[in-house]
C-alpha cells in the first residue's frame, strides 16, 4: 500500500507531505484545486515523462518520493533480478532538476525509467474512463476469470511446466537445424580431418622439413665444399696438420727450456688432436651425403603439404593445426551424437506436452465452471448502478494449441441496453459504461486476490443520487480488501471514505499554492455539506451531511 507521497516544487505545490490510511481515502476540492496536480506528482514517481513546466520555481530541483509497503506483494524476484535491496517498506523518488534533467531511484539505488515503470505497476494501478483499454488486454481478462476461479496457482504451475515445454522444442529446433547443416558438413569435415591425420603432424616437423629440403637439394655443393675442407686439413703433402706437425714438434724440443714454451708446446697439441677430430667428422660428413632423388622428392611432397594446409587453415605453425585437427574431430564427434539427442528431446517433449495440456484442460474446466457465477454476480452489480438491462457475457474458447494462459481464448461481449445484441466492448458501451463495467469488474477481482493500490479518477463522472451512492458503497467494500484512493466531486462517495484529503488553494507572498490537509469531525462535515449546495452551506445540508456520514460509518 502507499504510506506516504511527498512533492516539493512540483507546479501549484511547493512542499507537502500526505499520509495514506489502508482501507477507503477520498480526495475532494473544487475544480483547479489541484487534485489532478497531486495525480501528475505521482505519475512522476510511476515513470511517467518529466515536464519542465511542473517546475514551480526554476531554480529549484523538484522532487517527489513515495513510500510503499510491499512486504505482502511477493516481489522479491524483481528486486533480485534488478540488483536492487528488497526492503519492507520500499521508497520511489524522482529528481527534476533546473537543467532538464531527471533521475529515478528505488530505495536511494538510481535506476532507468523503465525499471521504474516496471516495478510501479505492481504498486498502483490509476483508474479513470480512459483506462477502460485494459478490458481488451488478454492478462486482464484472464486474471478476472483466473481470480473468480480461484486456479491462480493452477495458472502459475501451468506456465511453469509450458515455459519448460517452450524452452526444450527451442532446443529439439535448434538441434534439428544443426542436423540438417550437419549431414552437409560432415563429408567437408572428414575430408579435412583425414587430410590433417594423413600429415602426421608433429611439433617442429616443418623446421625439420625445411633443414632437410636444403640438405638434399644442394648435396652436389655440399659434398664439393665438404672434400675441399677435409683435403684442406688432412690432404696431400701441403695440409694444415702435416705444417702444425712441425710446429709441434719444434714446440716440444722447447718445452725443456722452461714452463712456458711447454705450455705452448700442450696447446698446439690440443689444436693439433681437434683439428684431427675435425678432419675425420668432417670426412664423415662427406660420406653421409648422397644425392637420393627419391628422398628429395618425398621430403618437397611433405613440405608442400604442410604448406598447402597451413595457408589453407590459415595457421602459423603445426601447433596451430594440431589444434584445428581437434576441433574438427569435435565436429565429427558432435554429429554422431546429435541424432541420439535429438531421438531422447522427443521422447521428453511429448512427455512434457501431455503434462502441459492436461493441466491446460484442468484450467479450462475451472474456467467454464466458473463464468456463469461472474455473469450473475457482475450482472447484479451493473443492476445497482442503474444498468438494469445489461449484460456480460464471458466466451471461453478452446484452442488447438497453447498459449501463456492455457489452452482458451477468453472473449468479453456486451450489451448495455435492453434488445441490444451482446458485441464487443468498444462497440456498444459507452466511456461511462465501460468505466461502470471496469469498476464491478475491479470490485470482484478485489475480494478475489490481493490488487495494487487502485486511485479512481473521477470515476463519478456523469453519475449522481441513487447511482453515486451505490458507486461509493463498491469503493468501502472494495477499500476492505485493498487501499483504494478516490478523487470525487460527489458527496455520496466522499462521505463513504475512512480518510478525507482536502485540496484548496491559498496565496503566499503574491503567488497561490495549493495545499492538502485531512479532515475530520466538523471541517469533514462542513466539506460535504458544500458539495450538497452552492454559497454558503445551509442548515439542511449540513443535517444532510450528517446524515451521510453517520450512514456511512
Amino acid at each position: 500500500m502507499l504510506k506516504q507521497l511527498q512533492i516539493k516544487n512540483y507546479a501549484l505545490l511547493e512542499e507537502v507531505s500526505i499520509d495514506f490510511e489502508k482501507s477507503l481515502t477520498v480526495i475532494t476540492g473544487e475544480t483547479g484545486a489541484g487534485k489532478s496536480i497531486m495525480l501528475g506528482a505521482l505519475g512522476l514517481v510511476l515513470g511517467e515523462r518529466a515536464d519542465m513546466t511542473a517546475l514551480r520555481d526554476k531554480q529549484k530541483k523538484c522532487i517527489v518520493e513515495a513510500t510503499f509497503n510491499i512486504a505482502s506483494y511477493s516481489l522479491e524476484k524483481f528486486f533480485r533480478d534488478h540488483e536492487l535491496d528488497h526492503e519492507k517498506e520500499t521508497s520511489l523518488r524522482r529528481e527534476i532538476s533546473p537543467d532538464g534533467k531527471s533521475r529515478a531511484f528505488i530505495n536511494d539505488t538510481p535506476v532507468n525509467l523503465a525499471i521504474l515503470k516496471e516495478l510501479a505497476q505492481y504498486l498502483i494501478d490509476v483508474h479513470s474512463q480512459h483506462e477502460t483499454l485494459l478490458l481488451n488486454q488478454a492478462s486482464f481478462r484472464f486474471n478476472m476469470v483466473d481470480a473468480f476461479a480461484g486456479c491462480m496457482e493452477d495458472r502459475k504451475h501451468f506456465v511453469s511446466f509450458f515455459s519448460q515445454l517452450r524452452e526444450k522444442e527451442k532446443k529439439l529446433a535448434e538441434l534439428m537445424t544443426f542436423e540438417q547443416q550437419a549431414k552437409k558438413d560432415l563429408d567437408y569435415f572428414q575430408f579435412q580431418y583425414n587430410e590433417l591425420e594423413q600429415a602426421n603432424l608433429q611439433k617442429g616437423q616443418l623446421t625439420e622439413l625445411e633443414q632437410a629440403y636444403d640438405t638434399l637439394n644442394n648435396a652436389e655443393h655440399i659434398k664439393q665444399h665438404l672434400s675441399n675442407a677435409s683435403g684442406s686439413i688432412d690432404g696431400g703433402d701441403a695440409n694444415i696438420l702435416s705444417h702444425l706437425a712441425s710446429v709441434k714438434n719444434i714446440l716440444a724440443q722447447l718445452s725443456k727450456y722452461g714452463k712456458s714454451y711447454e705450455e705452448l708446446a700442450n696447446r698446439v697439441n690440443s689444436v693439433y688432436i681437434e683439428l684431427k677430430d675435425i678432419a675425420a667428422e668432417t670426412e664423415d660428413a662427406n660420406e653421409s651425403i648422397v644425392f637420393d632423388t627419391a628422398k628429395l622428392e618425398l621430403v618437397t611432397g611433405q613440405l608442400d603439404l604442410l604448406n598447402r594446409l597451413l595457408k589453407k587453415h590459415g595457421a602459423t605453425d603445426e601447433e596451430a593445426l594440431l589444434k584445428i585437427k581437434n576441433e574438427i574431430e569435435e565436429k565429427l564427434q558432435q554429429f554422431g551424437s546429435v541424432e541420439e539427442e535429438i531421438k531422447n528431446l522427443q521422447v521428453e517433449i511429448k512427455k512434457l506436452s501431455e503434462n502441459v495440456w492436461s493441466k491446460a484442460n484442468k484450467l479450462s474446466e475451472k474456467r467454464k465452471k466458473a463464468i456463469p457465477a461472474i455473469h450473475t454476480s457482475v450482472q447484479k452489480m451493473l443492476a445497482s448502478l442503474s444498468m438494469p438491462n445489461a449484460q456480460l457475457q464471458i466466451q471461453c474458447k478452446t484452442l488447438d494449441a497453447c498459449n501463456t494462459y492455457g489452452c482458451d481464448e477468453l472473449q468479453f461481449l456486451f450489451s448495455a441496453n435492453k434488445g441490444l445484441a451482446l458485441s464487443e466492448l468498444h462497440k456498444v458501451a459507452s466511456g461511462g459504461e465501460l468505466s461502470r463495467l471496469m469498476l464491478c469488474l475491479k470490485a470482484h477481482l478485489a475480494e478475489k486476490t490481493a490488487l495494487p493500490t487502485i486511485i479512481f479518477d473521477e470515476i463519478d463522472t456523469g453519475v449522481s443520487g441513487d447511482v453515486a451512492h451505490k458507486i461509493g458503497s463498491i469503493l468501502l467494500d472494495m477499500g476492505k480488501h485493498m487501499q483504494v484512493i478516490a478523487i470525487t466531486h460527489l458527496p455520496q462517495i466522499a462521505s463513504k471514505g475512512k480518510q478525507h484529503l482536502f485540496v484548496y488553494k491559498r496565496d503566499v507572498k503574491n503567488l497561490t499554492q495549493s495545499e492538502i490537509r485531512t479532515l475530520s469531525g466538523d471541517d469533514r462535515v462542513v466539506e460535504i455539506a458544500k458539495m450538497l449546495s452552492t454559497g454558503k452551506p445551509t442548515e439542511a445540508a449540513l443535517s444532510n451531511a450528517k446524515e451521510l456520514l453517520r450512514s456511512s460509518n
